[in-house]
């Protein structure tokens, strides 16, 4: 039998390779550039970027398929080092977030319980300094909005080391463990592992993590963890443990929990439980006010009321404001939210390409009908860009950057225009989709959702 490289040359033509590469330096290129258009030219032209870069990514994606697999991983993982190591010398230009965490870490390391305080309490003046303190968020009037993960993670990195450049190493760190698991759940299903390429030149991935460093990037990377304990090697109470880690980092993971649960089986949930409470048990000393900010949060956002979901708006914009439809809407949406999750969970078709399948929906619907406007929420959905290739997550994951409004010195439209165009795109890409769809067509790889 002839070695794997021979089998390589003659199964793989060099044309996709070369396609590979040009993609690839595009990508570093193009991140180059980034650094400098927005914070001198504005919103709109970096916007330009990012679809480009989008647009880069999925042909990357082709390219991939006809590369010899460990050549187009080398390509691959270069190309995304070099991309994020420009951007891990470049400060936050979209979200201040991060500042954040590094300030709760500092108090942390200070022995002083994140709950307890708002940054701008007397008791913390002793922690503020030039670099961190001017840039933190809310610091008036809000405690800190992170769950007990997060806050252990923040902890974790302020012992090694107090600073941005550390939070984004760490952040940078988690998604190697996204990329692992992806190129694992690839492999599983029978795909090119290089197809990890969706997610690692991804422009969400890249300006998010390690330009912003948000932390839902621990959040995906734990999520991704359990989903591969849980659907690809059956331990489903192992994985509902790490998933309710992954919630506690940020909420938003608690979709991919019903992946874990078998009906009348309450292992999973209990495992989720009991992780829950032993990660609040450091912070509970300042008793519901381990809770934070994020009462306040969903109230100042308009989630509690429904006033801030776009088909709200619009429908207060055409036929007047009523208080009702607020309310009508979060009902509908939520309802459509939990058949959705109770699918995941009872559906007869346990395989792991229909698991993975079915909770792509339910994390679609969720972040289009229930998550606020922002645009590193998506990344939540980013993963299964790379295992759905569905063009809905393309284009949401892509055309989410329209909501941005940070370049205040720029004229801007207003966001209900921005979040209209973002929102016809995605169900206009999601219509399409249907209609295209041949009778018979598998869930994955299909453009709407299984019938």
């Amino acid at each position: 039998m002839p070695p794997p490289a021979a089998r390589d040359a003659r199964q793989f033509s060099p044309g996709p390779e070369r396609m590979l590469l040009l993609a690839g330096l595009m990508i570093v290129g193009t991140t180059v550039v980034g650094t400098a258009i927005h914070p001198r030219l504005g919103d709109y032209p970096f916007m330009a970027l990012f679809a480009l870069q989008g647009l880069l990514a999925w042909s990357a994606t082709r390219a991939a398929e006809g590369c010899a697999p460990r050549r187009a991983l080398l390509i691959v993982f270069a190309v995304a080092i070099a991309a994020r190591c420009i951007l891990l010398f470049d400060p936050p230009s979209l979200s201040t977030d991060a500042y954040r965490y590094v300030w709760d870490g500092r108090v942390q390391v200070a022995g002083v319980n994140p709950y307890r305080f708002v940054p701008a309490a007397p008791e913390l003046a002793g922690l503020r300094d030039e670099a961190i303190w001017p840039h933190i968020n809310r610091r008036d009037y809000a405690p800190t909005i992170y769950p007990p993960a997060a806050q252990i993670l923040f902890l974790s990195v302020a012992l090694v080391s107090d600073g941005l450049m550390a939070v984004k190493l760490a952040l940078i760190a988690a998604e190697g463990v996204t990329a692992v698991v992806l190129i694992g759940l690839l492999r599983r299903l029978g795909r090119p592992p290089a197809g990890v390429v969706a997610y690692a030149w991804h422009p969400l991935a890249l300006w998010e993590i390690a330009g912003n460093a948000h932390v839902d990037a621990a959040m995906v990377a734990a999520m991704m963890l359990g989903l591969w304990l849980a659907v690809a090697r059956g331990r489903r109470v192992a994985g509902a443990a790490v998933l309710a880690a992954a919630a506690l980092i940020k909420p938003f993971a608690v979709l991919a929990l019903p992946a874990a649960w078998r009906p009348w089986d309450w292992r999973a949930p209990g495992a989720a439980l009991a992780i829950g409470a032993l990660l609040y048990l450091p912070y509970i000393s300042v008793g519901t006010a381990v809770f934070g900010f994020l009462p306040t949060y969903l109230g100042e956002e308009g989630i509690a009321s429904g006033s801030g979901f776009w088909l709200v708006r619009a429908m207060d914009a055409m036929i007047g404001p009523h208080g009702w439809t607020g309310w009508i809407y979060l009902a509908g949406a939520c309802a459509l939210t939990a058949a959705l999750a109770l699918r995941v969970s009872f559906g007869q078709d346990r395989g792991a390409e229909e698991m993975l399948s079915r909770l792509y929906w339910l994390i679609l619907a969720f972040l289009l009908l229930l998550s606020p406007a922002q645009p590193w929420y998506w990344l939540l959905l980013l993963p299964f860009v790379v295992l759905s290739g569905q063009p809905a997550a393309w284009v949401a994951t892509i055309a989410c950057v329209i909501l941005y409004d940070v370049a205040s010195d720029v004229p801007e439209l207003d966001f209900m225009t921005r979040d209209t165009v973002f929102n016809l795109a995605v169900l206009g890409t999601l219509l399409a989709g249907l209609l295209r769809r041949p009778a018979g067509a598998g869930a994955v790889a299909a453009d709407g959702p299984s019938r």
